[in-house]
């Protein structure tokens, strides 16, 4: 990678608070947003275990010039960055590593599958969990079923908040009010159903979302405090049912290009395809995932490197394949004379195309 560009927020030159300050200087009057945080609300900060998962994991990440322009137009924009390629090229370690570089605290991840709704993005409510727990409460108190109250009855008022039955999805959660962006990972948007990237586009051009159940609420209860994706005690207020977005979420969609998208969704992203990394690349890759540097001696991988490209013309390879066989190969594993053939077709086993 050259020396880094001025404008560059993301790899960019400063500190990371410089590098922040940047990023909320910049701000496009149309994507402005005026949500108010919750002052109880406390987001994961760049400890524990969830923000050294995601340190530890973008950290290592070694992007292209070309990579980390496309970043950084996203960022500028407010705009979600949408990251093809093919299987294992590297395109949700991407968000890890914008994570990572401006510490914005652990990733929010929401893997996606044919199933997958947007309301499964935005917050899950147990409404079954909410009958269970209604129907024990009235055998409690000796009053029978539900729906035989006697006359003058009222229900107990333990019973009447919905909160414990809401939770914020990842989606959800990243689009809460705050003066710092979250990082959101959705993965592989390719494999949703048919209509998720439509019902996408009203929540990102507004940075907002309405929960029915609270707005149908809202006059009795109009503040009501729900689960968030950052762990079983972090709870957030919700006035009136919506969720408005100050910061807009730093947003990487990856996509393994198994379908296309409407016109409409490709609009509002930023895109970004990631190629196959090459052979300087991937000693990059090498000696920064497994912390090695020049006085390891390229002697003792570079041929692996060599090999994987060589397969991975006839099939498919993720790279972390790669890193896999260089680790092996350090730890003195697959050493036998007779073993080489064997070791290749073991961990360089290609994912399409012929097996060996």
């Amino acid at each position: 990678m050259e020396a880094a560009k001025d404008w560059w927020i993301y790899r960019g030159t400063g500190t990371v608070e410089e590098k922040r300050a940047r990023l909320g200087e910049h701000r496009p009057p149309w994507r402005e947003f005026k949500g108010e945080p919750d002052p109880e609300y406390r987001p994961p900060t760049t400890s524990g275990p969830a923000w050294t998962e995601t340190y530890e994991r973008g950290d290592g990440y070694v992007p292209d010039d070309a990579e980390v322009d496309a970043v950084n137009t996203a960022l500028y924009l407010r705009r979600p960055l949408l990251v093809t390629g093919k299987p294992g090229v590297g395109k949700s370690t991407l968000a890890h590593s914008i994570a990572a570089d401006l510490e914005l605290g652990p990733v929010l991840h929401w893997p996606v599958t044919s199933r997958s709704s947007l309301r499964d993005g935005l917050y899950q409510y147990d409404a079954i969990g909410r009958l269970h727990d209604a129907n024990l409460r009235h055998l409690e108190t000796g009053r029978g079923a539900p729906g035989r109250r006697e006359p003058g009855h009222r229900p107990r008022s333990s019973g009447s908040t919905i909160a414990p039955y809401l939770r914020l999805g990842p989606l959800g959660t990243a689009l809460l009010p705050q003066e710092r962006p979250r990082v959101l990972l959705v993965d592989e948007i390719d494999k949703s159903d048919i209509d998720l990237p439509g019902d996408l586009l009203t929540v990102f051009e507004e940075g907002s979302f309405e929960i029915p159940e609270l707005a149908r609420i809202a006059a009795r209860q109009p503040r009501v405090r729900v689960g968030t994706q950052d762990g079983p005690e972090t709870r957030v207020g919700i006035d009136g049912g919506r969720v408005q977005c100050r910061a807009f979420p730093i947003v990487v969609l990856t996509s393994n290009g198994e379908r296309d998208f409407p016109p409409p969704f490709l609009r509002r992203c930023i895109r970004l395809h990631v190629e196959p990394p090459s052979e300087e690349k991937l000693t990059r890759i090498v000696r920064k995932r497994l912390g090695l540097d020049e006085s390891t001696g390229e002697d003792r991988y570079q041929d692996l490197i060599e090999d994987f490209i060589a397969r991975r013309t006839e099939g498919d390879l993720a790279t972390d394949q790669l890193l896999n066989a260089v680790q092996l190969r350090l730890s003195g594993a697959w050493s036998g004379p007779g073993e080489r053939a064997d070791f290749l077709n073991t961990v360089l086993q290609r994912l399409t195309g012929p097996l060996a």
